[in-house]
C-alpha cells in the first residue's frame, strides 16, 4: 500500500523560500567576527511559507 503524503507547504512568491538572509555591515567586531544583521521577507514573515487563500479567510460553511 502506498502512504499518505501531507501536501507540501507553499513557498513564498517573493522570496523562493529562502526567507531570511544573513547581511555583513562591513565593520568587524573586537574578537574579528564580522557584524551581520538579519533581514526577512516581509511578505512571510521569515517562514518562507505562505498559506492559501482559503486558510487566511477561515473556512467557511
Amino acid at each position: 500500500m502506498t502512504q499518505r503524503t501531507s501536501p507540501t507547504p507553499r513557498s513564498c512568491p517573493n522570496c523562493d523560500g529562502f526567507a531570511s538572509a544573513a547581511i555583513t555591515t562591513g565593520g568587524r567586531k573586537q574578537r574579528g567576527h564580522l557584524h551581520t544583521i538579519t533581514a526577512d521577507c516581509p511578505a512571510c514573515h521569515g517562514t518562507g511559507t505562505r498559506t492559501c487563500r482559503r486558510d487566511r479567510e477561515g473556512v467557511r460553511a
